[in-house]
């Protein structure tokens, strides 16, 4: 099937004159309170580290025979060993479910798993036990601070690039739009209870390219038609930049939460969260490029003149070339 003959490309209008500038305070005035909710929540409740930051173990266990598994008397059982605190999530079946479960300090770590492991079997008959992971206090501490400084690295390449290929004032609103994303998939995992892992880290990572490239659309259409509409308002210019490219944000956009979509329902509970997340990411990335790049840079406002000069000098350059 060709693109052509999509259907769902055929409800996009070839052209749009939506003025997305116009709803540009109250976007910020709702961009400020969400990303203050967000900061708060952080701190308080906190985020639910995983045990790949907060230290612990985790196993697999099934039934056999697709008996069902009692997940309260499974989390009973290890709460009775009083090691600290204890997650049971059932997977797609009644008969398997993961077990989180910290490891308390001076105790051997196999030594733990083994007990909650007899525990289990003490309560569950017929139980098999698979994909045990264990992460110490330390190493978990290391993966942490180096998993907050691959974001921190990252935002700071990006506000780099953009300001060598652009201007200041674009790299300022397109890193503006990074933290907006990063800060609001924050709040996101806070709000629904997420666990925060390396997956997670992942998916923050790939919220930030995705939101960069998005934003680089924008801003690169935005520059063409500065210098191709060189007497028309700054703001209209905007405006025209964003639709000229939002057909092309669409698709893309819906095509990546279709994905995701799935690899959410059907990827299993490892990877819903790392879905959803994802999945938020690319909507908010999408509402920070049009909401909270292209604002700031109509507040700072565009040197017309030497974008102009610069123009002429290219111009001129490639003429006297032999």
């Amino acid at each position: 099937m060709t693109m052509r003959g999509w259907p769902l490309i055929k409800i996009l209008p070839k052209t749009t004159n939506f003025h997305f500038v116009k709803y540009a305070r109250v976007a910020a005035v709702l961009s400020v309170v969400l990303c203050v909710a967000s900061l708060v929540s952080i701190i308080v409740p906190g985020l639910n580290m995983g045990i790949d930051f907060r230290g612990g173990a985790a196993m697999e266990l099934t039934r056999s025979g697709g008996q069902t598994l009692d997940l309260g008397g499974v989390r009973g059982a290890v709460d009775a060993l009083n090691i600290g605190e204890v997650g049971v999530q059932g997977i797609d079946t009644d008969s398997s479910a993961i077990v989180r479960f910290q490891i308390p300090d001076g105790q051997e770590q196999t030594v733990v798993v083994q007990r909650v492991q007899t525990a289990i079997s003490g309560v569950v008959s017929d139980v098999t036990f698979s994909g045990v992971s264990v992460v110490g206090s330390k190493v978990s501490g290391e993966l942490f601070s180096k998993g907050l400084w691959a974001l921190g690295m990252a935002v700071v390449l990006m506000f780099a690039y953009i300001w060598f290929r652009f201007e200041p004032q674009f790299g300022f609103g397109a890193v503006a739009g990074l933290v907006h994303d990063v800060i609001l998939t924050f709040g996101l995992i806070v709000l629904f209870k997420l666990e925060f892992n390396l997956n997670m880290v992942a998916a923050i990572l790939t919220v930030i390219g995705y939101s960069m490239n998005d934003t680089v659309v924008v801003f690169d259409r935005l520059r063409e038609n500065l210098r191709k509409y060189k007497t028309m308002p700054l703001r209209e210019v905007i405006d025209l930049s964003i639709n000229e490219t939002l057909s092309r944000t669409i698709i893309t956009g819906l095509t990546a939460v279709m994905v995701l979509a799935a690899l959410a329902i059907y990827g299993g509970a490892a990877l819903f969260g790392f879905s959803l997340a994802l999945m938020f990411g690319i909507i908010i990335g999408t509402y920070s490029s049009i909401y909270v790049g292209a604002p700031i840079i109509l507040l700072w406002g565009v040197r017309r003149g030497a974008r102009d000069e610069e123009a002429k000098a290219i111009k001129l350059g490639m003429a006297s070339r032999p």
